[in-house]
């Protein structure tokens, strides 16, 4: 059973930093594709970070230069650093990897980051 599970989220000052983790119940590299999703109240759910299993990875414009994701294939754990963090980062954050090309998809079941002074 595949299971995802974030951590690290937390209350910030805005400019401050964070970084959250994703830990996998499996081997990282079985997922094509792994992110980092946010959910702000009344918005729809935004991708902010993703990377293939190659190692590709993409932003939004939004975080570009702000946040960058990585991933530790021994401990099986994904990370999402922050930098620079605005109020309008706050959200519900979501780790996600997906399988089969999309097919397959799984959620962790989020982790709140608020920025606020």
């Amino acid at each position: 059973q595949v299971q995802l599970v974030e951590s690290g989220g937390g209350l910030v000052q805005p400019g401050g930093s964070l970084r959250l983790s994703c830990a996998a119940s499996v081997n990282i590299f079985s997922f094509n594709a792994m992110g980092w999703y946010r959910q702000a109240p009344g918005k729809e759910r935004e991708m902010v970070a993703r990377i293939t299993s190659g190692g590709i990875t993409n932003y939004p414009d939004s975080v570009k230069g702000r946040f960058f994701i990585s991933r530790d294939i021994h401990k099986n754990t994904m990370y999402l650093q922050m930098n620079g963090l605005k109020p309008e980062d706050t959200a519900v954050y979501y780790c996600n990897g997906s399988r089969r090309f999309g097919l397959d998809v799984y959620w962790g079941q989020g982790t709140q980051v608020t920025v606020s002074s």
